[in-house]
C-alpha cells in the first residue's frame, strides 16, 4: 500500500513527518511523494495561527476528493486542540494529537486489520498530551546535506498569544544518549549538516538533570556531521557559556534564529517574554563581540492587542539598531483559550498588513545590506540541489545563499568561494 505525509507548519513537525515515514517503510509499505495519489495519507498539522489552521482543513478535504477511499490520520498540534473538529470532516479516520504521533502507523495498521474483518471504520482520539518522561524521537531524512534533528519537545513558557503549550504540552527532552545514537545514523547517512529543532530549544535537560552545552559538546565530537545549526533559541536561555564555547573553533555555524517577537518594552510584558529589549540588544552584542560575520533571524509579531503607532514605531527603530540578517515577520493571530485573545484594543487587520509590509521591506533592505558587507569573503558553501535553471545552490556558514552552475560531483560538499 502506498503512503504519503503531509507536513505543515514547523521543522520540528519536517522531522517527526520524516520519522514516521521510514517507519511505514520499515513495515513495508511503499512511502510516496506528497504529490502522489495514495491508500493512506498522513497529515501532520499546525496550529500557530488561525490560518494554519484553515489550511490543515483544506489539505484534508482536497486528500479525500482525491481518493475518497484512502485512509487518513491526522495528527500534531491542531489534532490536539480541536480533535473533534477534525473527526467530523468526512474522510477523516484517525485522529492522534502532538503527544501521540509516535502511535500513527500502528493506529493505521488496526483499522485497516478492522476493515479486512468487515468491521465499520473507526476514529481514535488520542488527543492526549504525553508526560515528561514520554518523548517521541524524530530526525529528518530524505536531504543529501541537511537533517533536522528533535532534542526537545514542549514549553513551559505560555506566553499569552500562543496555543502551543497547550498544544505541545510542557517542556521535556529527550536523553543526550538517544540524540547522540540519531546523530551518528544521520552521518552513517551521508548527511553532513543537522539543525537541531525543537519547541524551545534552549530549555533542553533543565527537568533531566542534562544541560543543553553539554549536549552540544557530545554532538561537536560525532564523526561525519561537519555543522551544526541551532533552528531557534530564546535569548535567555542562550547564556555567555553557550556563545563561548561555539565561537572558540566547533562545528557549530554563526547562524542564530532568536525570536525578539517586539521591540517595545511594554508590548513584551503584555506578552508574557522572559526579556527586554536591553536584554536582547546585550546579547546580540555579546555574540557579535566574539564572532565575525554573524546572521541573525529575528521573528517578530506585529499588531498584538494593545501596539500603538509609537509601539510598532519603537520596534522599527530597535531592528533598525540591531540589524539583523533577516526578520520572520508574523501579524498576530488571535488564538482561542490564550490571555491575549480576550485583551483590550485589539489591532484592525488592515493596520497588521500595513505593519507586516513594512517589516519586509526592511528585511529585504537589511538581508541586502547583510549580503553586500560579505562580499568579497571567502566561505564555506554546502551545496544542496540542482536549480530549474542549471544551477546548484547551498548555504554559508552565516546563511547566505550561493548558485553556482551545477556540478554532481559538488553536491553534498563543503566547497570554499568567493562571494560576489
Amino acid at each position: 500500500m502506498k503512503v504519503a505525509v503531509h507536513t505543515l507548519g514547523c521543522k520540528l513537525n519536517y522531522s517527526e513527518s520524516s520519522t514516521i515515514a521510514r517507519e511505514f517503510a520499515r513495515r513495508g509499505y511503499e512511502v510516496v511523494s506528497s504529490a502522489s495519489d495514495a491508500d493512506i495519507y498522513v497529515v501532520n498539522t499546525c496550529s500557530v495561527t488561525e490560518h494554519s489552521d484553515k489550511k490543515d482543513r483544506n489539505l484534508i478535504r482536497r486528500l479525500h476528493r482525491r481518493s475518497p477511499e484512502a485512509v487518513i490520520a491526522v495528527v500534531g498540534c491542531y489534532a490536539q486542540l480541536k480533535g473533534e473538529e477534525i473527526a467530523a470532516l468526512e474522510g477523516v479516520d484517525i485522529v492522534l494529537g502532538a503527544g501521540s504521533k509516535g502511535l500513527v502507523v500502528d493506529e493505521v495498521e488496526k483499522l485497516l486489520d478492522s476493515r479486512k474483518d468487515g468491521k465499520q471504520a473507526r476514529k481514535v482520539e488520542l488527543c492526549d498530551i504525553d508526560s515528561v518522561d514520554n518523548i517521541f524521537p524524530a530526525y529528518s531524512t530524505g536531504e543529501r546535506t541537511r537533517s533536522f534533528l528533535k532534542i526537545q519537545d514542549g514549553c513551559d513558557y505560555k506566553c499569552s498569544y500562543c496555543t502551543v503549550p497547550y498544544a505541545r504540552g510542557g517542556s521535556r527532552s529527550l536523553p543526550a544518549s538517544t540524540i547522540l545514537e540519531q546523530a551518528r545514523e544521520i552521518a552513517q547517512a551521508g548527511i553532513v549538516e543537522t539543525v537541531l529543532t525543537g519547541v524551545n530549544t534552549g530549555d533542553y535537560g533543565r527537568k533531566t538533570g542534562e544541560s543543553f552545552l553539554s549536549l552540544l559538546q557530545q554532538l561537536n565530537d560525532v564523526d561525519g556531521i561537519l555543522r551544526y545549526r541551532i533552528s531557534s533559541i530564546e535569548p535567555n536561555l542562550l547564556t555567555p557559556e553557550i556563545v563561548e564555547w561555539i565561537a572558540s573553533g566547533t562545528k557549530f555555524l554563526p547562524h542564530f534564529h532568536i525570536p525578539l517577537q517586539s521591540g517595545c518594552d511594554r508590548i513584551l510584558s503584555r506578552m508574557g517574554r522572559r526579556y527586554r529589549t536591553a536584554d536582547f540588544r546585550s546579547k546580540i552584542e555579546l555574540i557579535r563581540s566574539k564572532m565575525d560575520h554573524v546572521f541573525f533571524g529575528i521573528d517578530v509579531i506585529v499588531g498584538f492587542p494593545g501596539e500603538t503607532e509609537e509601539d510598532f514605531r519603537c520596534t522599527c527603530d530597535f531592528l533598525e539598531e540591531i540589524k539583523p540578517a533577516f526578520i520572520h515577520v508574523f501579524p498576530y493571530s488571535r488564538r482561542a483559550g490564550t490571555p491575549a485573545a480576550v485583551m483590550p484594543d485589539q489591532v484592525p487587520e488592515n493596520v497588521k498588513t500595513q505593519r507586516v509590509a513594512v517589516l519586509e521591506d526592511m528585511c529585504a533592505r537589511l538581508h541586502r545590506d547583510f549580503c553586500a558587507m560579505n562580499s568579497g569573503r571567502e566561505e564555506e558553501v554546502l551545496f544542496e540541489s540542482k536549480s530549474r535553471d542549471g544551477k546548484m545552490s547551498g548555504y554559508t556558514r552565516n546563511y547566505i545563499k550561493v548558485e553556482m552552475p551545477y556540478d554532481r560531483n559538488l553536491i553534498g560538499k563543503v566547497v570554499k568561494v568567493i562571494l560576489p
